[in-house]
C-alpha cells in the first residue's frame, strides 16, 4: 500500500489576478491572448492543478515540465510559464504562455505575485542548520502562542495553520506551495510564521519572494554531501541565508565551528548565543538542572539580561535550541520580559514531534524515537539519553537509501562509542540494497574505540522488538532515524509505517508498560 501523498494548502478563498497584469509588471514575454486570462494559483504538477491555475513547466532530469501542457489544461490549467524551450512543448495546450529564462528562479517572485503574500506580511521566522531546526521551530512557535499569537508552521515534521496540522512533504515546500500556504495563513489570521529552511530550500529557490524578519543559524556538521561537493558549498548555501533580500537581521549559534564563519560572512546585523563553555556570545547559555521531564536553563544576555526557564525534553542541546528561539524572539523585537512572563513556572509548551520523543511507560525501560539521522545528532541524543540511563543505553537505527553515504561510516562509528547494544536496521531504502547499506554502517562501528554489542537486524520491525527483549528495568534503547515519520520509502512506495506504533507494540507484548 502506497502511504497518501500529503495535501498542498492553499488559500480557500484566493482573488484572481491577470495574466497581463503579470507580464506587465514584471516585463515578460508572451504568446498567444493574455485578454481577460486571469489565475487565481501556481502549480508546477499537472496532478495538482486546479482551475485557474498558472502551471509552470520547468526543465527537469528526465523530461521538461512543459511536455505536460495539454494535461495542464485538461485539468483547469488556464496559462503556462515555462522557458523558451518550454514554449516550444507547449504551443500544443493552446493556452497564452509566460517566457522567462529560468522558472526556477521567477517561481517565487511569481507566486508571491498571485498569491499577494507581500501584501500586509506576518511577522516571519527562519531557522536553518544541519540539526536543531524542527526543534527550535516548535520551540519557537510554541513560545508565540504562549504570548497569545495565533501561529503558522512549516517544518520537516509538519505544517500549522493555527489549529490545523497536516503531514509535510519536504523540510521546505516549493516556493508555489510554500506562498499558498503563507497565503493560506493570511486567511486564517495568522501573525507570527515560522519555517524551517533547509540548505537545499536556499539553492533551489523555494523561499524566493519571502522577507524573514529574523533569520537564525543552529550548526553546520557532516550530511547532504550527496547535494553538496563539500563542506565548504554546503556552508555557503546556508549563509545565503544571511543576505539582505532573504533577511532583516540574524541570529548565529557559534555551538558549532561554522557559526563564527557565518557572523563573518554576514551581510545584515547578526547576534551570537553560545551554549557551549568557553565559547562567549553576546547571548549565553547554562545549564541549571536536567530531568527526564525537562532541561532547565539560564539565558544571559546584554545589559545583564537574564532570564530562567525550562525545555520539555532532554539534553542541553535542545536546551540550546530553546535559547535560539527565545533570542529570535527579542531581535523581533518582544520584551525578554514578556516572554518570561508568557512562559511562567512552566516553562516552555511544546510537543516536538519525534525528537527524542519518549514512547514508554513508567515502569520497564525507557524507549526513545528520534529523527536524527547525522553522526553530531547521534553523538548529543545519545549523551542525554546516557544521562538519564542507570542500565544500558540499546540503540537502533538504520540509515536513508539514495542519499548522503559518505556519513554512513562515521555514523556507525560514532554509535558503537555512544551505545553499549546496537542494532543495525533499515530506514528508507529507497532504490539501494538495504543489505547493502547495514554493511556500510556495520563496517563504520567497527571504527569505534568503544565497540558496542552488534546486532544486525532486519526488518525495523523486528529490530525493535529484538531491542526490547533485551532490554531490562533501568535500561534505555534510542530509535534514531524515523521519529515523526509515518512511512517507510522502499522502491519509490510510501509504505504505511509508524517507529511510535511499533515500539509501543514491542512494548505491549513484552509486557512492558507504553
Amino acid at each position: 500500500m502506497n502511504a497518501q501523498i500529503p495535501p498542498v494548502l492553499r488559500p480557500e478563498h484566493p482573488s484572481a489576478r491577470s495574466i497581463s497584469g503579470l507580464v506587465d509588471e514584471f516585463g515578460l514575454e508572451s504568446i498567444g491572448s493574455l485578454d481577460g486570462v486571469e489565475v487565481t494559483g501556481v502549480t508546477l504538477r499537472t496532478n495538482e492543478v486546479q482551475p485557474g491555475d498558472l502551471y509552470v513547466g520547468m526543465p527537469g532530469a528526465n523530461s521538461h515540465g512543459a511536455r505536460y501542457a495539454v494535461d495542464a489544461r485538461a485539468a483547469g490549467a488556464v496559462a503556462i510559464l515555462t522557458d523558451a524551450t518550454g514554449a516550444e512543448f507547449a504551443r500544443d495546450a493552446g493556452l497564452p504562455i509566460v517566457v522567462v529564462d529560468s522558472p526556477r528562479a521567477a517561481l517565487g517572485d511569481v507566486s508571491a505575485w498571485v498569491y499577494r503574500t507581500a501584501d500586509h506580511p506576518p511577522l516571519i521566522l527562519g531557522i536553518t542548520g544541519t540539526n536543531g531546526k524542527t526543534s527550535t521551530a516548535y520551540l519557537l512557535e510554541g513560545i508565540l502562542r504562549q504570548l497569545g499569537l495565533v501561529t503558522g508552521l512549516s517544518s520537516t515534521a509538519e505544517r500549522h495553520i493555527g489549529d490545523l496540522t497536516v503531514v509535510s512533504r519536504l523540510t521546505t515546500p516549493e516556493a508555489s506551495e510554500m506562498h499558498a500556504l503563507l497565503a493560506r495563513m493570511r486567511e486564517s489570521e495568522v501573525r507570527a510564521v515560522v519555517l524551517e529552511v533547509s540548505a537545499q530550500a536556499l539553492s533551489r529557490n523555494r523561499v524566493d519572494g519571502i522577507m524573514f524578519d529574523v533569520v537564525a543559524f543552529t550548526n553546520l556538521s557532516h550530511d547532504h554531501l550527496d547535494d553538496y561537493a563539500d563542506m565548504e558549498e554546503y556552508l555557503a548555501a546556508k549563509a545565503a541565508f544571511f543576505e539582505p533580500e532573504r533577511g532583516r537581521r540574524g541570529v548565529v549559534s557559534l555551538d558549532s565551528p561554522y557559526g563564527a564563519r557565518i557572523v563573518d560572512g554576514s551581510h545584515i546585523p547578526v547576534t551570537t548565543l553560545s551554549a557551549t563553555p568557553g565559547v562567549v556570545g553576546e547571548w549565553n547559555l547554562s545549564i541549571d538542572d536536567e530531568q527526564p521531564a525537562f532541561t532547565e536553563f539560564t539565558l544571559t544576555g546584554p545589559e545583564n539580561r537574564s532570564l530562567t526557564t525550562r525545555v520539555p525534553v532532554i539534553g542541553w542541546h535542545m536546551a540550546a535550541n530553546a535559547g535560539l528561539a527565545i533570542v529570535m524572539l527579542v531581535e523581533a523585537g518582544f520584551e525578554l520580559e514578556a516572554i518570561g512572563h508568557a512562559m511562567g513556572e512552566t516553562g516552555i509548551i511544546a510537543s516536538l514531534p519525534g525528537r527524542t520523543e519518549r514512547v514508554s511507560g513508567e515502569h520497564g525501560p525507557s524507549v526513545y524515537v528520534d529523527f536524527g539521522h547525522s553522526p553530531d545528532a547521534f553523538l548529543n541524543t545519545l549523551a542525554a539519553v546516557r544521562k538519564f540511563t542507570t542500565g544500558r543505553v540499546i540503540m537502533v537505527f538504520g540509515a536513508d537509501g539514495d542519499r548522503d553515504a559518505t556519513k554512513r561510516h562515521e555514523m556507525g562509528r560514532v554509535a558503537s562509542e555512544g551505545s553499549d547494544i546496537l542494532v543495525v536496521t533499515d530506514h528508507h531504502p529507497r532504490f539501494e540494497d538495504p543489505a547493502s547499506i547495514r554493511a556500510t554502517l556495520i563496517e563504520g562501528a567497527a571504527l569505534a574505540e568503544h565497540q558496542a554489542e552488534l546486532t544486525e537486524v532486519s526488518p525495523p520491525e523486528q529490530a525493535i522488538r529484538f531491542a526490547v527483549s533485551l532490554a531490562k528495568e533501568g535500561d534505555s534503547i534510542l530509535w534514531a532515524g524515523p521519529g515523526h515519520q509515518d512511512y517507510r520509502d522502499i522502491r519509490g512506495e510510501r509504505t504505511p509505517y509508524s517507529a511510535r506504533a511499533e515500539a509501543r507494540a514491542a512494548l505491549r507484548e513484552s509486557g512492558w508498560s507504553e
